[in-house]
């Protein structure tokens, strides 16, 4: 085990493609800079143009890459970033509104919850569905 190394602050992220499944731990360094620890490179077999065709080939290959990158940062994740990208994601920009009936009563967590929430609730086409809401930024009476 690297003495440089605050496994706290180590994570590691999964990128899943048509030729290659890719797992890199990093951690930022003492100056700020993300340091790569550990990397784990596979070939992919499970997917094609950018689409799951296999989920066992594919599931193996995931297993594999991040198991590199375990042994090579020698530590263990328990959690996984993993990034999403393809012609099938999409980004929409959406606008929501929240009618409050007493004006004079704080903006609180409840309120932007029930927003987001709001957010999921848009009419999608047929088989797309909504992975996250991410608010860009919030108007109140007129005032961002």
């Amino acid at each position: 085990m690297n003495d440089h190394q605050n496994f706290k602050n180590t994570t590691i992220a999964l990128d899943i493609g048509t030729t290659k499944v890719c797992a890199i731990a990093g951690q930022l360094n003492e100056y700020g800079k993300l340091e790569v620890v550990g990397l784990g490179v596979v070939k992919s077999e499970g997917v094609s143009r950018g689409v799951v065709s296999n989920i066992d080939k594919t599931v193996k290959a995931i297993r594999e890459a991040i198991e590199i990158a375990e042994r090579n940062a020698k530590c263990k994740f328990k959690i996984v970033h993993v990034g999403i990208a393809g012609q099938h994601i999409k980004s929409l920009h959406h606008h929501g509104l929240l009618v409050r009936h007493d004006s004079h009563t704080e903006i609180n967590q409840s309120d932007i919850d029930k927003l987001i929430k709001d957010m999921y609730k848009l009419v999608l086409p047929p088989g797309d569905k909504i992975l996250h809401v991410v608010p860009q930024e919030y108007t109140v009476d007129d005032e961002q």
